[in-house]
């Protein structure tokens, strides 16, 4: 397929990313009814997928539809991971651009799927700037983790499978949040579905985006975070624009919010959740965000270190 500079994701695409995952194939991931705070919500648990996070759905749709034979991302290690596993289907070369401070076991997972992995300082270097490097003398097409509208597309697979397992449209979506690709792609399958994006305290830049119509940057000394998956630096003009006037004002957690979630998530759902895989669950938890029946709660991921899940668990 022809690279499209213009391109933005429509609710078409993911309609067609969702037939294309008939043919790995990926069954649907569980849709758990659960009590919180003495509603009934559904919890989509995309913890359960083949590489432990739902970032396999966008992967698999994009490296359907690359250019060439190499795929180059950037990822503290879920996108990775699908990036990875979908090149190894499909026959291509991955390499995968991922910070030295990645959980051990998303960089060991990352590469035995077979990609190379590069690692780079986190803070302290450009990590889309060795991206480009690579590319350049190597060739390669970017697979961008939240700003591709393949990925947004295949992302947003999660939300036409949790409306045909609910047999309605959820009212709304509580989403963990990095850089907006996987609320967007929701956002798309679910046209009616309000969309909460929840985001760790000091790394909300999609919530501060959609507060001030703007881009907005994180600080030269951002704070540390528990959730390694959520962390970038700044969202992209296309997620900012196709979310804007259609996502809630952005909610943030805490560290203790998050372990809690994560051993709430343990203890009534038996699930292993990472920490940024537990973000949106830590805001329902909180009462940040609002609930319902119809309400969608995304757990993301699942690839937590297991020595500091254990000590989260232990409490």
């Amino acid at each position: 397929m022809i690279h499209d500079a213009t391109r933005k994701p429509t609710r078409e695409g993911v309609i067609a990313a969702l037939e294309s995952l008939g043919d790995i194939p990926l069954p649907p991931t569980p849709l758990l009814p659960t009590e919180i705070r003495g509603v009934l919500v559904h919890v989509k648990c995309e913890n359960l997928q083949p590489i432990g996070a739902f970032k396999i759905r966008g992967a698999w749709w994009r490296l359907n539809n690359l250019e060439g034979d190499h795929a180059v991302a950037v990822s503290s290690g879920n996108h990775a991971q699908g990036v990875a596993f979908a090149a190894k289907q499909l026959g291509l070369k991955a390499t995968i651009v991922m910070p030295r401070d990645a959980p051990r076991v998303k960089l060991d997972n990352t590469r035995a799927l077979g990609a190379e992995v590069v690692l780079y300082r986190r803070p302290g270097e450009d990590r889309d700037a060795v991206a480009a490097k690579i590319i350049e003398e190597q060739g390669g097409t970017l697979v961008h983790a939240f700003g591709d509208p393949w990925v947004m597309e295949g992302q947003g697979t999660a939300g036409l499978e949790a409306a045909h397992q609910l047999g309605r449209e959820p009212s709304r979506i509580i989403t963990c949040c990095g850089g907006g690709g996987l609320a967007v792609g929701l956002s798309l399958a679910c046209p009616s579905a309000a969309i909460n994006v929840v985001e760790p305290e000091g790394w909300d830049m999609v919530g501060q985006a959609l507060a001030r119509g703007e881009l907005v940057h994180a600080s030269d000394n951002p704070p540390k975070t528990i959730c390694d998956a959520l962390q970038p630096t700044v969202t992209k003009q296309l997620n900012l624009d196709l979310l804007a006037g259609r996502a809630e004002p952005g909610v943030t957690v805490t560290d203790e919010e998050v372990r809690n979630a994560q051993r709430w998530a343990y203890a009534n759902l038996r699930m292993v959740v990472e920490p940024g895989g537990a973000a949106a669950l830590a805001a329902a938890l909180a009462g940040k965000a609002p609930i319902d029946k119809d309400t969608v709660i995304m757990i993301t991921g699942g690839n937590a270190d297991p020595a500091r899940f254990a000590e989260t668990i232990a409490g």
